[in-house]
């Protein structure tokens, strides 16, 4: 079998805003940058963007299950968490819907890359310190990979938001794409040709 031959996998991204390209042109969204390099890479994988805005963990949570069944993905990214930390909803419960997304999507066979965020100072120290730990705190006891800032170089630069000074504009997507490739690659599986 020809290397481009092969079965593709899919890679699920399931995030909020910041992965569905809010404000930008879906092609010029990190997701879609991600694809183009793996595409170039000659990975044989298929990404499937399964963002909406405004999600929280708990709407991923309800929306996932149908997710993984219809997509079957190789590798879960699970970009949840953000509407969750800017409602000031409860750091547990958070933390439990991430937890239970990451075991669903490894009971179905995927393997997981969490991507953390963090929130403004004005949330208060108690709190977006809890905020921020939570993630790695579910990758570790789910056993999970873990990109500990999803907005890692970006998130300190006002040139690199749009006026809400909440989503990243065009510029901020390529970064945010390599960070996001640096933290998968140890998940990508290749395969050699025959």
């Amino acid at each position: 079998m020809s290397g481009s031959a092969q079965a593709a996998q899919t890679i699920l991204v399931f995030g909020d805003s910041v992965s569905a390209a809010y404000g930008i042109a879906e092609q010029r969204g990190w997701v879609a940058l991600l694809a183009g390099q793996l595409k170039r890479e000659q990975r044989h994988y298929i990404v499937v963007n399964a963002s909406i805005s405004g999600e929280t963990t708990a709407g991923g949570l309800a929306r996932l299950p149908k997710m993984l069944a219809v997509h079957r993905p190789a590798i879960v990214i699970l970009a949840l968490g953000g509407n969750d930390g800017l409602r000031g909803l409860p750091v547990e419960q958070m933390k439990r819907n991430l937890a239970a997304m990451v075991e669903l999507s490894q009971r179905a066979g995927a393997r997981v890359l969490l991507a953390g965020m963090r929130l403004p100072p004005n949330y208060g120290p108690e709190y977006t310190r809890a905020f921020e730990t939570a993630f790695a705190e579910v990758a570790k006891e789910r056993r999970c990979a873990l990109l500990p800032f999803l907005l890692e170089g970006v998130a300190e630069r006002d040139e690199y938001f749009q006026p809400d000074r909440i989503h990243p504009n065009e510029a901020a997507q390529p970064l945010i794409a390599e960070n996001v490739l640096k933290a998968l690659r140890p998940l990508l599986r290749t395969r050699s040709a025959p």
